[in-house]
């Protein structure tokens, strides 16, 4: 049997790494890998898990009561938005940046700009999205308000508010429910 439990980051562990902001409540796996710390905004209220990683070459702005589960990586370069209430599940892959695979550049990172033709666009999450495990976004994406975007899902365009996303590329398939705004403020009312 294997102890699951988590060894987060202490406060004064947290206060003392050069974050570009770091809010009240926020817990980091020893395990998670942070590039560009200054590039880096978290609010309060924030769980970044194990083996998750964060590579903040442009902003990366982290709200509140935000949840990054295992495994997740945030490829930053083009600047990532995850606005309070957004959960990330485990394995998700936000990339803000991208090779083109067409085969008329050259890709990866060993290759000078001058070679590469590089997809870029900020990544934006609203408030109270969701993302399935597994599920992959891409550039210039924005992930509007209330959306749950289902697991292994790719998401290569921006979608409209409140609705349920699945697929590869993701199709809308429903609304979702907008009854946990009714609980957001609840819940907000209680923290006072």
């Amino acid at each position: 049997m294997t102890n699951f439990n988590s060894t987060y980051l202490s406060d004064q562990e947290l206060r003392s790494l050069p974050f570009r902001k770091i809010g009240d409540g926020v817990l980091i796996d020893k395990t998670v890998n942070v590039v560009g710390l200054e590039n880096v905004s978290i609010g309060n209220n924030v769980r970044v898990d194990a083996f998750s990683m964060i590579v903040a070459t442009g902003q990366v702005e982290i709200g509140s009561n935000i949840h990054i589960s295992a495994h997740s990586y945030l490829a930053g370069r083009g600047g990532i938005v995850l606005e309070d209430f957004a959960n990330v599940s485990s394995g998700v892959r936000i990339y803000s940046v991208s090779d083109d695979y067409s085969g008329g550049s050259m890709t990866n990172a060993t290759i000078p700009e001058e070679f590469k033709k590089i997809s870029m666009g900020r990544v934006v999450l609203e408030r109270h999205v969701i993302v399935g495990s597994g599920s992959i976004i891409l550039p210039g994406v924005h992930v509007t308000e209330g959306c749950a975007i289902g697991a292994l899902s790719l998401v290569n365009q921006s979608t409209d508010p409140w609705g349920v996303y699945a697929g590869i590329p993701v199709l809308r398939l429903r609304d979702r429910s907008r009854a946990l705004l009714s609980l957001e403020t609840k819940f907000l009312g209680r923290a006072k």
